[in-house]
């Protein structure tokens, strides 16, 4: 296939796969919304200030944004980051990033699935960990670009240290939390279930930074899985028992244990 051919078929899987993380991630309405903001006026509050690392198109921007508080985004993807500028370019409140996030400034390689943007990734052994797993048949990762990396260091250094920092990288977690070498008073990681090990060497990282409470939601449920906060062994022990089905969900940890009490 000539290469300004494919070109043209990957923009227009992407142009499609943006407009799906659109209406996916948008949906809902007021009531969708209020499960949203609720959920995360657990960890902030107004004038607080939230990182959103892999923002994508912005859904828990607009929440932090609605709870009042104020927004570091960071999406190196060109095509989201698009979209971002377009909803919240014009906002003070809000200072968008088109950078990954690794343990060390410099660059990235990001690999792009086109069709299905929300899983681009840095991570080459998150590649190889998707090839062929139950679940994730049919996701190709058919572009790639060098793109900026930072830190949550240097992040923070620049826009202060946040009350929250949600980080959802595919993969790269335990990269992203490896550039933090100071606690903030609450995080969240995605996990996935045909990655453990990534999910346990972020889990490492929070206890070494001195993070005891933890806890954790299972795919989009916005609701913890555990009544009370459980310590690392404890949540590390409880992710690698879940099904493969199980997929995927965040790990929550707090320097305040009532934070992530349920």
């Amino acid at each position: 296939m000539p290469w300004r051919l494919w070109g043209m078929l990957n923009t227009i899987r992407e142009t499609i796969g943006l407009v799906r993380s659109v209406v996916i991630y948008h949906r809902g309405g007021t009531a969708r919304r209020r499960t949203l903001d609720a959920w995360y006026r657990r960890f902030l509050g107004p004038g607080e200030l939230g990182f959103d690392i892999g923002a994508h198109v912005g859904d828990r921007i607009a929440s932090f944004r609605r709870i009042g508080a104020r927004v570091v985004a960071l999406e190196p993807q060109p095509g989201p980051m698009r979209v971002l500028r377009l909803m919240f370019g014009r906002d003070a409140g809000v200072s968008l990033v088109q950078a990954a996030i690794a343990a060390t400034p410099g660059s990235v390689t990001l690999y792009i699935n086109p069709a299905n943007p929300t899983v681009s990734t840095a991570s080459t052994d998150f590649l190889k960990a998707a090839d062929g797993a139950a679940g994730w048949q049919g996701q190709r990762w058919s572009a790639n670009v060098t793109v900026p990396a930072t830190t949550l260091d240097v992040l923070v250094a620049e826009h202060g240290a946040p009350a929250f920092a949600k980080i959802d990288v595919e993969g790269f977690e335990a990269e992203a939390l490896a550039g933090l070498s100071a606690p903030v008073r609450a995080v969240s990681f995605e996990f996935t279930t045909i990655q453990r090990d990534v999910a346990q060497a972020a889990l490492d990282r929070l206890a070494a930074l001195g993070y005891r409470a933890f806890n954790a939601s299972l795919g989009e449920s916005l609701a913890f899985a555990h009544a009370a906060p459980l310590d690392r062994d404890a949540i590390a022990a409880w992710i690698t028992a879940l099904p493969l089905e199980a997929n995927s969900g965040d790990v929550y940890a707090s320097l305040e244990p009532a934070r992530v009490t349920a």
